[in-house]
């Protein structure tokens, strides 16, 4: 689509630009759901939580397959070395 000019943006910086604040969002909703008292109102924390971090990933995916956040994939040895690490 149109690249941004003269203060439009194009369809990259739009992206981004949700994708910062959903960002934002789901660490302001996680700081929030773990500092909650009230059961009740944690889980409901926790299930928005969850809406805002599927709406982050498929603003991920967007830019993925786009080309416009490129991600270096791990090597298997790393990715299972991660695995037994945080399984401990």
């Amino acid at each position: 689509m149109a690249e941004a000019s003269q203060g439009t943006l194009g369809d990259k910086e739009m992206v981004f630009d949700l994708l910062s604040t959903q960002k934002h969002i789901t660490s302001n909703h996680n700081t929030r759901a773990g500092e909650c008292k009230n059961t009740e109102l944690r889980d409901a924390f926790l299930s928005i939580l969850k809406e805002e971090h599927n709406i982050q990933s498929e603003l991920f995916d967007i830019s993925f397959s786009r080309g416009w956040y490129p991600v270096k994939e791990a090597p298997a040895s790393e990715v299972n070395a991660a695995r037994t690490m945080l399984s401990q």
